[in-house]
């Protein structure tokens, strides 16, 4: 990397902590520290994180936040996210907890109620000019529409420090759609984790060989014509739900919410944070951050 290039890595604070905790809870590892305080979701995050750092290298860090199930998504639908499971009794004290620790690594913490992580990231990625470039950690595949010139998604797979790397020309390399289009492909296709159903009928093939072939969900509906008469008939029937789809597909770039280049400047405190380490008895994680060049 350009040693006077600028570059903010945006964190999917949620995105982390569930993978985090998912992945050791399912053998009943829940890291119960002297107080009593479960930490193996905050021991993962804090891993991720700093594999993450010390392989892309970032000058300016800020981690984004869910604030509470409540947004104005639910309030457009009320089924959207409804099928999801309430949050694990050993991971709700990490939810505060994770931030006290991200807040010792000088790190930012940006969260807004009403939104959802996605949409601080989608404005600060959008607003953040003071920068040369903008990656996004995530594993949460609906951040792809973010994806423009100078921005890029880094997706989390199995394990630590293995990543799928996504920039316009990648994406279209492996879906046949550009990032603008990942919208108008789940207004198509829907998506069962959030729980809103698209169009009945029409999965991920299809939505795309339309999208090849007319651009946008608008463009479909112009050229219904040309579409065949099963296609369109399933179209007709979902139209309504096909636009709320789009509704709720789409991450807002312009929430209410800023993050102050100056204070995502990445630079460490040792002490600091080998301090909150040891109060939250996070063990074997100081080795991860013996990068001198993390330190200030």
């Amino acid at each position: 990397m350009d040693q006077n290039k600028t570059s903010l890595l945006l964190v999917d604070g949620m995105a982390l902590l569930f993978r985090s905790f998912y992945a050791t809870a399912v053998t009943g590892q829940f890291m119960i520290n002297s107080k009593g305080v479960p930490t193996n979701a905050i021991h993962g995050f804090v891993k991720h994180f700093a594999t993450a750092v010390d392989k892309f290298k970032p000058t300016h860090t800020a981690v984004c936040w869910d604030m509470g199930s409540k947004t104005f998504r639910t309030e457009m639908f009320g089924h959207y996210k409804a099928n999801r499971p309430e949050a694990p009794v050993e991971l709700l004290p990490q939810f505060d907890l994770v931030k006290e620790v991200v807040e010792a690594l000088d790190v930012p913490n940006i969260g807004l109620s009403g939104y959802e992580a996605d949409d601080c990231i989608g404005t600060i990625a959008r607003t953040a000019m003071e920068v040369d470039s903008v990656s996004i950690l995530t594993g949460d595949k609906d951040i792809l529409q973010l994806i423009d010139d100078r921005v890029s998604v880094i997706l989390l797979q199995k394990g630590y420090g293995n990543y799928l790397v996504h920039n316009r020309e990648t994406l279209y390399a492996e879906k046949g759609i550009w990032p603008e289009q990942m919208i108008d492909l789940k207004a198509f296709m829907g998506d069962p984790s959030d729980n809103y159903p698209g169009v009945r009928g029409i999965g991920e093939k299809t939505a795309i060989k339309l999208l090849q072939e007319h651009g946008n969900v608008e463009g479909v509906l112009a050229n219904l014509h040309l579409l065949t008469k099963s296609q369109r008939a399933k179209i007709e029937a979902d139209l309504e739900m096909l636009h709320m789809s789009r509704q709720l597909a789409e991450i807002k770039c312009d929430v209410p919410v800023e993050c102050k280049i100056d204070e995502a400047l990445f630079r460490v405190d040792r002490e600091k944070v080998l301090a909150k380490f040891t109060e939250v008895e996070l063990r074997g994680l100081h080795r991860l951050f013996e990068n001198d060049t993390m330190y200030a």
